[in-house]
């Protein structure tokens, strides 16, 4: 671990109110007594109290660069768990730039992306798990993957994951003590308490390697894909979700030739919408692109919006598009409710065994509607409600799947009678994969790939 003193600029380099220029490390305060002068000279900054704030000037030789609030919080009491200071400047980009400039010409050095947490982690004060809880708040698309990832940060995953490997832990430790003395330790009946204990841990594993997926979505958002023939109201419904005019709505058949992307919040869960192209047959070269771009879609989302004008009787593109979606998650909607219907929604559930939402553009009815369905589709309605942790992280998925496996092996020697000595190979490599998520048994390639994807001064 590098030991030297860091800094960085920790907000948006912009014109905002204020900036903040980060430094941590064990010459921080030095470098900080370096380039502040307080408004009667008297201060020096490494003498003054923990956690206190002090009004004054950063300066360059006999320069004033700026009038600033700084910030003294010294080791152990720290993010960094080093001696770190923060310069509150204006928010000029130019006045920022040189009091970092200033900064490092007095013995610092530019921080590495994710390189405070990076030092929180190193230093002991976070475990992995809860270093990319940060990013992952710093990245929330919404307040469902904020307060998740809020539950991790606070050691919410971290807890779950320890209490796993102190179990794993004990049995090794049984196992490998009874073999060194088996005089005075008995393995009898050892057999079936481990079992007891695999059958825990793994429901344990699974449950959290199940509710991923919802994890994921709550993470990422759900890859949603509009379509339905031309002028069903695909693009109406766009415009509603997105709360403005993003496409062009006529009354042309085929106005939308390409797709349109969209991030939308509906009732706290992102969808990742695509607009298509109406799916019917034609000879026009440029609309049969975008067609096959819209099947394309089709194939890979995780919703399918499908869009019937109920104004008009159900025709064979619309009967293809119903085809077109089976055994994917969908949800129909009736569009143009508002006008005389020619599709029974009875006749719609003898074709399609989908929730059915009878919506109309122009009144912005079955918004309400919408979310609920979508709620019940992915979470069992349950998940503004839910207080467990979900696993937003492939690589946390991927660690519990090869811990699970690692358990299935051991269930399988125990049951087929094999030595001790083998279970222990298996509930080590289980052991060892839950380590690798909170960071207690990773290597430093590792380390540096995960913090290198942060932003710069985190």
């Amino acid at each position: 671990m590098k030991t030297d003193t860091i800094a960085a600029i920790a907000t948006g380099l912009s014109n905002a109110g204020i900036s903040i220029i980060r430094i941590s490390g064990e010459d921080a305060l030095s470098v900080i007594d370096r380039i502040y002068r307080s408004k009667n000279g008297d201060k020096v900054l490494s003498k003054e109290k923990n956690h206190t704030i002090h009004y004054g000037y950063i300066i360059d030789k006999d320069e004033v660069i700026d009038e600033v609030m700084v910030v003294i919080m010294k080791a152990p009491s720290t993010y960094t768990r080093e001696d770190v200071v923060e310069i509150d400047c204006h928010g000029g980009i130019i006045v920022t730039r040189k009091i970092l400039e200033t900064v490092l010409k007095n013995g610092a050095r530019i921080a590495e992306p994710g390189e405070f947490t990076k030092r929180a982690f190193l230093n002991g004060r976070i475990d992995l798990s809860q270093a990319e809880a940060i990013s992952d708040i710093i990245q929330a698309k919404n307040e469902l993957a904020l307060k998740n990832s809020i539950k991790q940060l606070r050691g919410g995953e971290y807890e779950i994951i320890k209490k796993l490997r102190d179990t794993i832990l004990r049995d090794i430790a049984f196992i490998e003590a009874a073999l060194d003395d088996p005089e005075h330790i008995s393995l009898d009946g050892f057999d079936q308490t481990l079992l007891e204990n695999l059958e825990k841990e793994s429901a344990v594993i699974e449950k959290l390697i199940k509710e991923s997926k919802n994890g994921k979505i709550i993470k990422e958002g759900i890859k949603t894909v509009i379509i339905g023939k031309p002028n069903a109201g695909k693009s109406s419904l766009l415009n509603r979700l997105v709360g403005e005019e993003r496409a062009i709505v006529t009354e042309i058949a085929g106005t939308t030739r390409d797709t349109l992307e969209e991030t939308i919040n509906l009732d706290g869960i992102t969808l990742n919408i695509i607009d298509t192209a109406g799916i019917r047959r034609t000879d026009d070269i440029i609309e049969k692109i975008g067609v096959e771009k819209a099947l394309e879609f089709v194939t890979d989302a995780d919703l399918i919006l499908c869009v019937i004008d109920s104004s008009t009787e159900l025709d064979e593109n619309d009967e293809e598009i119903l085809q077109l979606i089976k055994e994917k998650k969908a949800i129909i909607l009736l569009n143009k409710s508002d006008l005389e219907s020619a599709v029974l929604q009875e006749e719609l559930e003898s074709k399609a065994n989908y929730p059915i939402i009878p919506f109309s553009a122009k009144q912005n009815t079955g918004m309400e509607e919408l979310a609920k369905q979508v709620k019940d589709m992915f979470f069992q309605g349950k998940l503004s409600q839910h207080e467990d942790i979900y696993i937003t992280n492939e690589r946390h998925r991927e660690e519990l799947i090869h811990a699970l496996e690692s358990l299935r092996l051991v269930k399988e020697s125990a049951q087929n009678g094999m030595p001790e000595d083998f279970y222990s190979i298996d509930l080590m490599s289980a052991y060892e994969a839950l380590g690798r998520i909170i960071g207690e048994n990773v290597e430093e390639d590792l380390v540096n790939m995960i913090f290198k994807e942060f932003c710069m001064g985190k």
